[in-house]
């Protein structure tokens, strides 16, 4: 298993190769593309990546699928960069 801040990292790379996605994700999160790599050495930058992935179901089946990832790894993940989340 991949620890949470490898999935991040998987994720950002994955939404490097998906321009729609990752404009949407920068312009969200504030960044762009020169700051990307600086942010992702923050935790909180990392949970918000997985936050993006969590937030659109369809998305993180299509990063699952295209990564060979186990959603429930991602899911893993957002709770240990994120802290259990009520809905």
């Amino acid at each position: 298993m991949k620890s949470a801040d490898d999935v991040a990292i998987t994720i950002l790379g994955w939404l490097a190769s998906e321009p729609d996605l990752l404009d949407r994700f920068m312009a969200l999160s504030g960044t762009d593309p020169s700051s990307l790599r600086s942010a992702a050495r923050y935790p909180g930058f990392l949970a918000g990546v997985v936050d993006f992935l969590m937030q659109h179901e369809p998305t993180l089946l299509a990063f699952c699928q295209a990564t060979d990832t186990k959603p429930e790894d991602v899911v893993s993940a957002h709770m240990s960069l994120s802290g259990p989340v009520d809905y």
